[in-house]
């Protein structure tokens, strides 16, 4: 074979397809566990796409954040890296992540690898190489209110990058309002009490979870839900609780400011 230039095109080609192949191994739709939640979205969510998450509040951030996290232990295949790109703004507003609060989802926080950028453009760029890799399962791109720079266009460019690569991105954002983008999916999640255990034990972790939007599917949904990290699965809640907000960081983070203002 020779090395012409056309003959390497064609070989690096051969070599993105085997790479896209093996990306798409996994099923397409995983099931949240939620029957009537999945249901809403045709299965379950969808891998290979980009996915948008906000916090009702800025209290509801650390929520926000432990349901991205939950999304991960579902997407990513056992042993898959996890990416977690962060703004400097979400370290110094809602902490830095913590690992064991990680681990208490069902997160080895071995497979995370945390990349903080100090501004929402850097991060943009450093997300769009992330997505593109198909060696990576789920990337969370973490950006706090509405920087400019994240428009359709480069929703768009998120989205056709996870499409391609097989790779999921889970947009996590706080103290924002949603505007035009490519996302497969929209949720709103803001906290609830949880249900007490036995002996009142703490409950399992509740969210009150809104889809605000679906490409191709209806929207306007809301559900309580709460998470079992031992069955890795949503389920709804014991019973009705009402919503209250929690700490902006949360389980998942240690530190940082904590004010809302």
């Amino acid at each position: 074979m020779h090395d012409s230039p056309e003959t390497i095109r064609m070989l690096r080609a051969r070599i993105a397809d085997v790479e896209r192949a093996r990306a798409r191994d996994a099923p397409l739709l995983v099931p949240t566990g939620h029957a009537v939640i999945d249901a809403a979205i045709g299965g379950g969510i969808m891998r290979a796409r980009l996915h948008e998450i906000f916090a009702e509040t800025i209290d509801d951030s650390g929520s926000a954040a432990g349901f991205a996290a939950m999304l991960c232990v579902q997407l990513a295949r056992p042993g898959a890296t996890i990416f977690w790109l962060r703004e400097q703004a979400a370290e110094a507003r809602g902490g830095c992540l913590h690992a064991p609060g990680l681990a208490e989802l069902g997160i080895d926080p071995g497979r995370v690898i945390l990349g903080v950028m100090d501004d929402a453009l850097g991060l943009l760029r450093v997300a769009g190489e992330v997505v593109r890799c198909p060696d990576i399962d789920v990337a969370v791109i973490e950006l706090w209110k509405n920087p400019r720079v994240l428009d359709l266009t480069a929703s768009r460019r998120l989205a056709v990058a996870a499409q391609g690569s097989g790779v999921t991105a889970l947009m996590l954002r706080a103290d924002a309002e949603p505007g035009p983008s490519a996302a497969q999916t929209r949720w709103s999640v803001a906290s609830a009490i949880a249900a007490p255990l036995e002996a009142s034990a703490p409950g399992y972790p509740t969210f009150e979870l809104n889809l605000l939007r679906q490409r191709g599917g209806s929207a306007d949904r809301s559900w309580q839900v709460e998470w079992n990290r031992d069955q890795g699965v949503f389920r709804e809640a014991a019973f009705p609780r009402a919503v209250v907000p929690l700490s902006v960081g949360g389980p998942l983070a240690t530190g940082g400011e904590r004010s809302t203002g």
